[in-house]
């Protein structure tokens, strides 16, 4: 009895001894129990049912079953003993959470059943009315176990002892009225203190015509995590080299700068710094202030919205640039090709990308992203606000204005959602009212703006801006409009970032609006071009290089129309995308349209992909181009590289062809290569002849890597990225992947080379961790290690978790794991006989490790070389222990890595200090 109440007093039983205890027996089981459940597959429901309670027969066993005393509490079902557990928790198959739930069981020899209590019912969102004051005693009663069904009539809890999960299932009766992939806001986690430094290295070297140039662009994101509190900086350094009679130059610009917090009860985000304001209703701005406003991201996902992509054509190894509203925002080098960005850390909703590719020859075209700051419909009585206040960044103003802005959106009905917005800065006002419509017909939204500009010497300007959105995805048809805008504005109107820069103009005595397009710069007579970089094209015009060279003054537009249209052509018919936009204005002539056509289809194994393309040049000169790309793998197997051809036109004359062969090698994917050769003809590509080029990269746990060389004639090229991710937590610092904006920190002491499934090539490192670069906030994530090639002597607990982040988080997902000696050990008592089959195995601190086998074979993980074991088991109507002595030879490393086990003899002494107890043990 003594041994039994030292027994009670420990609850918490481990899960990994658990599964141990279980799984022993049940492996050696396994025969009768096959022979068992296909007897229960070929029945009837009724006959399934009794036989998952029928009985094992011991005789079945190798020896006849002699020897197997200690049995009876595994013969029925899988015995799962009582004590505490920490679950992944679910309901009705949704995933809800990660909770300790305890399981008690009425005798010792039956297994556990989950105990409700009020924790578990809230954890669950089950509110169940009319309990008695007694029952509602009894669950809080922490001897008492309360069933589900007493609590609420037809639901059940399931428990999985080998994944650690417990399945709640309730009539939908009694569910709350919860969106699917809610997350309690009190299961999320702030993640602990933490520093953070994002760095993405890109360096790009030219050599053409007696000019050699290099570009070297550093984008750092660096951040400190205090408590509720998460503080950002993102900026870049840009450096040029000095050629053609130019000196070198460096620019470094500030992107965000801010301290951001969580206003949990407003589902809304605290911003205080440099940042940008939200696109929902007006266009985007960076603000320099306060603003608080709404994180669709706090909604479950069944409640949210859109973002943006880049993509484009290489026809060598390219330097890509993006910039908004004038500023440098990303830089990468990509491969010979079609390439797409879609990593752009968001600084806003609205203002058109502008794209640069400077080709290896010097050569360079651009083309915009147009990006409407398109309405969003809204779910019945949900609410979407922001208000900012403060100073407007911009880098194209000197004198930056005070500003002041409020939008509201709100959800009336199923159809009918309502938005507004005000938004004040000295010398100018605006208010916006519009409404989004969601019918059969697809979704409508109309918004109407009218806005007052007093400009200092030319007085005051009115106007209206109306806008029109469409948006509709025809299932039928294979017909997805996903948007469709039109503006029109009157010649008074202009927006806040226009009005800004044109009081800033007349400030400064500049021409205040634009009266016709930029002109190209010319060298006796012939636009510049080719081998010149912007940087350099500008220098050699005298003028400041700030991106794309723009039209002097304030463009006033008039209309602006932009489609993205994807259209599904069958079964077999192949698909057609149509990406355009086309604006003019007040105070300028022409149109200025761009666009993208393309139709993809195969055949066989060969897809093909045929498009044409309207790009602008450095100049504001447009011009089109045409291009045929094929792609087929060469081979079957997994790394089996793949072939990728392209016929392009572009200009008058310009006519390339191009060959690829690239493909990844790697258990993981990790390494990535290609090989590319290109013909060019025609004086308006800037360059005729053959060239090539080559790239290799790597993406490993700790950093990504990536180079490339090419040559042509008269000119080479060679770049070289570097890019990843530090931490700096509690634990210590940990290197790994470019970081997204939510991140955790996987702990598995003693697991190093475990891989960690959430990210291709991440594994757990020496001191134990892993830097997991995404974790998407406010909803659960599943984290999975796979624990194929760790050593004998490792156990995880258990290799999964789940965890909820708040946004910009660095949250640490702990794998309680034990380190050992993993040992056979072969047993005997004094007298020369074996320990019983199924008896109980406990270490030094009481904790079960395992079971008995069969022949008196013990499989047993033990912390130090030496040490002593208790063995427990019944005798009919006695408790019987004794104490197992082991001592383990020096660690064979080399045996340990090639997974031989090591093996043992010792003999199980009668215990001195606890003697045998007559009764029934209990």
């Amino acid at each position: 009895m003594k041994r039994a109440r030292a027994r009670a007093s420990t609850p918490r039983v481990h899960a990994v001894a658990s599964r141990r205890l279980a799984l022993s027996i049940l492996l050696a089981l396994a025969t009768v129990a096959g022979t068992t459940h296909a007897a229960a597959a070929s029945a009837d429901a009724s006959a399934a049912a009794d036989a998952a309670d029928a009985n094992f027969d011991r005789s079945m066993l190798a020896g006849a079953g002699q020897n197997t005393t200690d049995l009876s509490r595994f013969e029925r079902g899988n015995f799962v003993p009582a004590g505490t557990y920490s679950v992944d928790l679910f309901l009705n198959e949704a995933p809800v959470g990660r909770t300790d739930v305890r399981l008690a069981a009425p005798s010792p020899d039956a297994s556990a059943t989950p105990c409700v209590t009020q924790a578990l019912l809230d954890t669950l969102g089950l509110h169940p009315t009319d309990l008695s004051d007694a029952l509602l005693a009894e669950m809080a009663d922490p001897a008492a176990c309360v069933d589900i069904t007493r609590v609420i009539p037809g639901a059940s809890l399931g428990f999985d002892l080998g994944d650690l999960r417990l399945d709640a299932g309730v009539p939908q009766a009694f569910l709350g009225r919860v969106a699917r992939g809610y997350v309690d806001p009190k299961y999320w986690d702030a993640g602990v203190t933490a520093g953070l430094l994002n760095y993405n290295l890109n360096s790009y070297r030219t050599s053409a015509g007696g000019l050699h140039q290099t570009s070297t662009y550093l984008g750092l994101d660096a951040g400190l995590n205090l408590g509720a509190w998460r503080i950002r900086h993102d900026s870049t350094l840009n450096w040029q080299s000095g050629t053609a009679g130019a000196g070198s130059s460096h620019h470094w610009q500030n992107i965000a700068t801010y301290a951001q917090r969580d206003l949990t009860a407003l589902r809304a985000q605290l911003t205080v710094g440099d940042s940008w304001t939200g696109g929902e209703i007006f266009d985007s701005f960076g603000l320099r202030g306060v603003q608080i406003a709404t994180d669709d991201r706090m909604q479950p996902q069944s409640l949210r919205g859109y973002a943006p992509t880049v993509r484009g054509v290489a026809d060598s190894n390219a330097k890509v640039v993006v910039r908004q509203n004038g500023m440098l925002i990303y830089q990468t080098t990509v491969a010979p090709g079609p390439f797409v960005i879609d990593d752009l850390y968001a600084t806003g909703y609205g203002g058109d990308l502008e794209v640069s590719v400077t080709e290896a020859s010097g050569r360079v075209h651009t083309f915009s992203v147009p990006y409407a700051s398109v309405p969003q419909l809204l779910r019945p009585g949900v609410n979407r606000f922001s208000i900012a206040a403060g100073q407007m960044r911009a880098q194209a103003i000197e004198n930056e204005p005070n500003v002041v802005q409020a939008t509201l959106q709100h959800g009336f009905t199923n159809l009918l959602t309502g938005y507004a917005g005000v938004v004040g800065s000295p010398g100018y006002g605006a208010v916006l009212l519009g409404s989004a419509l969601n019918t059969r017909y697809g979704a409508f939204a109309m918004d109407i703006t009218g806005a007052r500009t007093r400009i200092p010497g030319l007085g005051s300007m009115s106007g209206q801006s109306v806008r029109l959105s469409y948006s509709k995805i025809m299932a039928p048809t294979g017909t997805s409009l996903s948007v469709a805008a039109y503006r029109y504005s009157t010649s008074g109107y202009l927006s806040l970032r226009d009005a800004a820069r044109a009081r800033d103009y007349a400030q400064r005595g500049l021409p205040v609006f634009a009266s016709g397009p930029a002109q190209p710069i010319l060298i006796n007579g012939v636009p510049v071009a080719g081998l010149l970089t912007p940087e350099q094209q500008a220098a050699l015009a005298g003028v400041n290089y700030t991106g794309v060279i723009d039209t002097a003054g304030v463009d006033r537009q008039r209309d602006n129309f932009s489609i993205n249209l994807s259209q599904r052509l069958g079964t077999a018919g192949g698909s057609l995308y149509v990406t355009g936009s086309a604006r003019d204005y007040w105070n300028r002539g022409g149109t200025d349209t761009q666009f993208q056509v393309g139709y993809n289809n195969s055949i066989g194994r060969l897809n093909y992909n045929v498009s044409a393309s309207r790009e602008r040049n450095l100049f504001g000169r447009s011009e089109n181009r045409f291009m045929l790309n094929l792609t087929i793998p060469l081979g079957n197997g997994a790394h089996a590289p793949i072939l990728t051809s392209a016929l392009s036109r572009s200009g008058s004359d310009a006519t390339q062809e191009q060959a690829t062969v690239s493909g990844t090698a790697g258990d993981n994917d990790q390494f990535n290569y290609g090989v590319t050769a290109t013909h060019d003809s025609g004086r308006d590509s800037g360059a005729v002849g053959t060239s090539g080029s080559v790239n290799a990269g790597y993406r490993g746990s700790h950093v990504q890597l990536n180079a490339g060389f090419g040559a042509g004639s008269g000119y080479s090229q060679a770049s070289f990225n570097l890019a990843g991710g530090i931490v700096a937590h509690p634990g210590g610092v940990t290197f790994g992947q470019p970081l997204g904006d939510t991140v955790g920190i996987v702990e598995a002491q003693d697991a190093a080379g475990a891989r960690v499934i959430n990210a291709a090539g991440l594994k757990i490192g020496h001191a134990g961790y892993a830097l997991i670069p995404y974790l998407t906030p406010y909803q659960l994530n599943r984290i999975d290690i796979d624990p194929a090639g760790l050593s004998l002597d490792v156990q995880l607990d258990n290799t999964s978790a789940q965890i909820a982040p708040r946004a910009g988080a660095v949250v640490l997902i702990k794998f309680k794991s034990e380190s050992g000696r993993f040992v056979l050990i072969q047993t005997r008592l004094p007298d020369g006989k074996m320990l019983p089959f199924g008896a109980e195995v406990d270490d030094a601190r009481g904790t079960p490790v395992g079971v008995v086998g069969q022949a008196g074979r013990i499989m047993v993980r033990v912390p130090h070389a030496s040490g002593r074991l208790s063995v427990q088991w019944q005798d009919q109507d006695v408790t019987r222990t004794c104490s197992l002595p082991y001592h383990l030879k020096a660690h064979d490393k080399a045996k340990r890595a090639a997974g031989t086990i090591e093996q043992i003899e010792a003999t199980c002494e009668p215990s001195r200090d606890t003697a045998q107890v007559a009764g029934s043990g209990t």
